[in-house]
């Protein structure tokens, strides 16, 4: 069912407008990454699209299963903004799995800039799916 092509546009090595995420484990459990927003990834003029901020929060959660050896698809986020993400300010991501409950995971996500200041935060629900 599920294959990476590396084509992701989150983190995808191939795909030419791929966001670069590059996610490690920063322990049991959790992950993280940076990202810097360029204008390109705006929607008001200096300010992150909501949209790419909420695919910041949804491959963070996806990836820190998937580095788990987690094989899951998202069936549910909830989003809480904050504030304005400014253009050009260095951001750290990450995600943790929170609980799991027969094939159901529950994980949560942040996006802090590198002074800890929080801009965004999710919580999510992810189906477990089997490779084929």
């Amino acid at each position: 069912m599920l294959g990476n092509d590396n084509m992701c546009f989150a983190c995808g090595e191939d795909n030419p407008i791929s966001l670069g995420l590059n996610f490690e484990k920063s322990g049991d459990k959790k992950v993280k990454a940076e990202f810097e927003p360029k204008e390109v990834h705006q929607g008001y003029k200096g300010i992150m699209h909501g949209g790419l901020i909420s695919t910041l929060l949804d491959e963070a959660m996806a990836k820190v299963l998937s580095l788990n050896n987690i094989l899951a698809l998202t069936a549910k986020m909830n989003i809480r903004f904050r504030q304005p993400v400014s253009i050009d300010k260095k951001l750290l991501i990450t995600a943790e799995i929170i609980k799991n409950k027969t094939g159901l995971y529950f994980t949560e996500a942040e996006v802090r800039d590198i002074n800890g200041d929080l801009f965004a935060e999710a919580e999510a629900k992810f189906m477990k799916v089997e490779e084929e």
